[in-house]
């Protein structure tokens, strides 16, 4: 799953991003809606996080051009302005949820998993191959019924193999998907964090190898 957080407050979006990479999300980072509209251009988003009150492009102009877009995020305004008629406007304006500041952190977390859910390019609620169950609303996974001990990164990785299953995500795909901008293109982390993941799969290899293509989870 792949988040973007627009918020110009510096601390904040920092709190933010790396609170829900320690939920296994693929985080990018934007302080101005100029910077935002760069991002959305590049990547690929699942869900925005978007503060209302925005330099560059306000908050309001942004969340009407995400929604114009074709495969468009899912937008959870993040604001200040919490009141009634607050939220009317901004849900009116194309944001999907709302959540007013001061928030609790593990309701945002699950708006954004929600939302995730609901965005109609996503797949069904549990992902299912190779003998693999994964329900990415519960956080399980397991193996023939077995349950699986997964790190964060592990359970995303899973996730992201099991949603392109049987095709091939190639080291950038999951670099994109499971990390974020920030992470470096010459690591050696998705080797290390798959070969960790096969070895909690057990034998026969479940995830295949093809030089050159990437990696799958073929089902069957």
């Amino acid at each position: 799953m792949r988040i973007l957080v627009i918020e110009d407050a510096l601390a904040l979006a920092e709190v933010l991003a790396e609170g829900l990479r320690d939920q296994g999300m693929a985080v990018d980072v934007a302080h101005d809606g100029l910077a935002a509209v760069a991002k959305l251009d590049l990547n690929g988003y699942d869900v925005i996080v978007l503060d209302r009150d925005l330099p560059g492009i306000h908050g309001d102009t942004l969340c009407q051009m995400i929604t114009e877009r074709d495969d468009r995020a899912m937008v959870l305004m993040l604001t200040a302005a919490g009141s009634p008629t607050d939220r009317v406007s901004g849900l009116t304006l194309g944001a999907d949820d709302y959540l007013a500041k001061p928030f609790h952190f593990p309701e945002l977390v699950l708006r954004v998993r929600a939302l995730a859910r609901w965005r109609p390019s996503s797949r069904a609620r549990t992902l299912r191959a190779a003998g693999i169950e994964l329900d990415p609303g519960r956080r399980t996974a397991t193996l023939d019924g077995r349950q699986l001990d997964l790190s964060v990164k592990e359970f995303a990785l899973l996730e992201a193999l099991l949603r392109a299953s049987p095709g091939f995500l190639s080291t950038e795909d999951l670099l994109e998907q499971v990390w974020d901008e920030n992470a470096d293109p010459f690591t050696n982390t998705v080797t290390v964090t798959v070969g960790r993941l096969r070895r909690k799969l057990g034998s026969p290899p479940i995830i295949t190898t093809t030089p050159g293509v990437g990696y799958r989870i073929a089902d069957g």
